[in-house]
């Protein structure tokens, strides 16, 4: 993060939004920091959508406070709107215009300077490398050059903060990892960027993350302090068969969740069975008595699904430093 990553671009207190019976927003507290690569990661319904409209001023909030950019939201949207790129989960842009139209439009719709203006979208499709489909029509491009275009529309004007919402779904990894390179260097220019996602090779390169479980924060910090947090609770194993020592690792009560990762069985144990080589040696008896032929048993490193697991299982985990 760069020397202003201090100053926070969005606070929110106690942040709500109820739909009815439906609580889909549940106070959620969050400070992000300019220049940050800020995440929200959680599975479908958890509020991510809901949060992000919020803050870009979409959706009124039922409870609580959100500054964005120093704006009160949704009081000063008109103010802030001009300072935001948004992107949506689906490609939103017009398909019947080129690239080059697109990027106009975006460009009148910010209120750039017609002079300015142009100087954004040459600099824009260069940076992008959209030139050789400068007057392609958008639905004539690929996922992946939509994704570029999408981006470039929502930078056209150098925002001072992006709002990401799955920007990367159904791309392919190598345009998924350019993507993520450009994020990159956007936030070592200082902008700030919001992003939601699914993919866990993804939120690992979250400066930081904020995980939603049912509307609520779930648990907040950068990916390494949260991965630590489960630090010697998860073992692996094989077997010839091992879709069968999963099976039977599940049904054990010292273990949350059991998963075939390739060849190897990944196994998350209870909390409080830190480093426990007691509770691996009771693994190997269960396993033998269940007349399973394995490789023994050891721990190994969590990972960022992990944690996940450990949250949707309404754990609550200590979150140190990264």
């Amino acid at each position: 993060m760069n020397a202003h990553s201090a100053e926070a671009v969005i606070e929110t207190s106690g942040l709500t939004r109820r739909f009815g019976a439906l609580t889909a927003v549940d106070h959620v507290d969050l400070s992000v920091r300019r220049g940050e690569i800020f995440g929200c990661l959680g599975p479908n319904g958890s509020g991510k959508s809901t949060l992000m409209r919020m803050l870009l001023g979409l959706l009124t909030p039922t409870e609580g406070h959100a500054r964005v950019l120093d704006c009160e939201v949704p009081r000063d949207v008109d103010r802030l709107r001009p300072r935001i790129g948004y992107m949506t989960q689906r490609f939103s842009l017009y398909e019947d215009l080129s690239v080059e139209e697109n990027l106009r439009f975006a460009g009148e719709i910010f209120g750039l300077p017609r002079r300015l203006r142009r100087a954004r979208i040459e600099t824009t499709i260069g940076e992008a490398g959209l030139e050789p489909y400068r007057r392609t029509r958008a639905s004539n491009l690929s996922g992946g050059w939509k994704q570029r275009l999408a981006l470039a529309v929502a930078t056209v004007h150098e925002p001072e903060l992006l709002v990401l919402d799955e920007p990367t779904a159904g791309v392919d990894p190598q345009s998924r990892r350019r993507f993520w390179a450009t994020l990159f260097d956007y936030a070592a220019r200082g902008t700030t960027m919001l992003v939601s996602t699914h993919y866990m090779d993804e939120a690992i390169r979250c400066h930081r993350l904020c995980i939603l479980r049912d509307g609520r924060q779930a648990a907040e910090g950068a990916p390494r302090a949260l991965i630590r947090a489960l630090r010697g609770r998860v073992i692996e194993g094989r077997a010839e068969t091992t879709e069968e020592l999963v099976a039977a690792l599940q049904e054990h009560p010292a273990v949350v969740s059991a998963t075939q990762m390739g060849d190897t069985a990944h196994v998350l144990l209870r909390k409080g069975l830190e480093h426990d080589s007691s509770i691996v040696e009771e693994l190997e008896r269960f396993l033998r008595g269940r007349g399973l032929d394995f490789e023994e048993l050891g721990f190994t490193e969590a990972n960022l699904e992990d944690v996940i697991v450990a949250l949707l299982a309404s754990e609550t985990l200590e979150i140190g430093a990264a």
